[in-house]
């Protein structure tokens, strides 16, 4: 969060200063999409962060999805963050502080910012962790339900009595997928012109609800293996929630600080139409993807069907094992690996 604030910052100082085709860089579309993207989701992950912990404190639920997907949605989109300040910055952007300083400009961190928010995605649940561990607690009660009669192994007597159970849960779950809220032109009006993002997020939902379903009766007991399938599903959920929370963050900040006029709302309308884009998007690879395609060519990519693809590499590693309980660090390193990064 506070990594978003300072790319806030730098760019909007940066793209004022620099100017490029007679106008400052930040009035060109190219870098002006990118400082709404930095400042809109800076907003939204402090609002995220905040509701999450919020929850935590009042001990009143089981917050293990809401504070798993707080931290996968975060440590995504802080990077992406950093890299559109380094983009914008150019040159400069890839240059360390200590080079900037010695030519006498100011020293801006931010290649140091990209590579140590690179290291979120990874450490404490890795992205692709994060997505299992996500997926499975959200689709747990239709595994619970199913039981039996996704058992490949179970007779025809348990397929039977899992399909009486299953059959009494899905009768009344179902048609809760049906209308709702999302519906009702007047939904959510308290939230002024943020209402319109709430009822997407409420119809979406439901949305989400009868693509796991489908997911799940089309693959059974292999869904757990769909990883493309149920990371975008997760995906999904997470930009959902980020939309929540910025638009009760918006609500809340324009009735507590009036001073700050619509701008709380401007951010928050801003991210909305953003992530809106990206989920559309992610519903459209649900279904439309090469995860089957990708799949095949990593297996054989690794049974060496591709080795003449490396041919003529001049392999930079320090000779060694390939896998061991440790790695050189920077200073380790030869010379020659250090120049190649």
């Amino acid at each position: 969060m506070a990594a978003g604030k300072w790319s806030t910052l730098v760019a909007r100082e940066w793209s004022r200063e620099r100017v490029q085709w007679g106008r400052p860089i930040g009035r060109h579309e190219e870098v002006a999409k990118r400082i709404s993207s930095i400042a809109a989701t800076t907003y939204a992950m402090e609002a995220m962060l905040d509701l999450a912990g919020q929850l935590a404190d009042d001990k009143a639920a089981d917050i293990r999805i809401e504070a798993a997907i707080a931290k996968l949605w975060a440590s995504e989109h802080a990077y992406t963050i950093a890299d559109d300040l380094v983009q914008i910055r150019g040159g400069r952007g890839y240059e360390t502080a200590g080079s900037l300083a010695a030519r006498g400009e100011r020293g801006v961190p931010a290649e140091q910012l990209l590579r140590d928010l690179r290291i979120n995605r990874i450490f404490e649940g890795s992205s692709e962790v994060m997505h299992l561990f996500i997926a499975r607690e959200a689709v747990d009660a239709h595994l619970s339900v199913a039981g039996d009669l996704i058992d490949p192994d179970a007779d025809r007597a348990d397929r039977a009595r899992a399909l009486a159970k299953a059959g009494g849960f899905y009768a009344r779950w179902l048609p809760t997928l049906v209308v709702g809220q999302g519906q009702v032109p007047s939904a959510f009006s308290e939230f002024g012109p943020l209402a319109g993002h709430l009822r997407f997020v409420e119809r979406t939902a439901r949305r989400l609800a009868r693509s796991t379903f489908y997911g799940m009766s089309r693959w059974q007991g292999r869904l757990e293996v769909k990883q493309g399938f149920l990371g975008r599903i997760v995906d999904i959920g997470a930009e959902l929630f980020a939309m929540s929370a910025v638009a009760v963050r918006a609500r809340h900040d324009a009735d507590a600080h009036p001073e700050r006029g619509e701008t709380p709302f401007e951010l928050a309308d801003a991210f909305c139409r953003q992530a809106r884009l990206r989920v559309e998007a992610l519903f459209t690879d649900l279904w439309s993807n090469t995860d089957d395609v990708d799949g095949k060519l990593s297996r054989r990519l690794m049974d060496d069907s591709y080795t003449w693809l490396e041919e003529g590499v001049l392999d930079p590693s320090v000779p060694g094992p390939m896998i061991g309980p440790a790695e050189p660090g920077p200073s380790e390193l030869p010379d020659q690996r250090r120049r190649m990064g």
